[in-house]
């Protein structure tokens, strides 16, 4: 049962890596420094298609990765 959920683990960290890599980056150029991002605040849009997408995914491996931990370290100290 360990080595199952050891698994898992270890495929879902290896799959949040790779959809948190593929997010497209939000700050485009060096003015949004001086603003500290203002406009992405108030001039904020719903993501639409493949950014919401891997937007879900990441929630999604992110409860599932931190889950499997909680019952690793349930079982390992059980």
């Amino acid at each position: 049962m360990y080595d199952t959920l050891l698994i898992a683990e270890l495929i879902i960290s290896v799959l949040l890596i790779i959809v948190v890599a593929m997010q497209p980056t939000k700050t485009n150029n060096a003015a949004s420094a001086f603003t500290g991002g203002a406009e992405q605040l108030f001039g904020k849009q719903k993501a639409r298609g493949f950014e919401a997408v891997l937007q879900r995914a990441t929630v999604v491996l992110g409860i599932l990765f931190f889950a499997l931990a909680l019952a690793l370290a349930y079982i390992a100290i059980h």
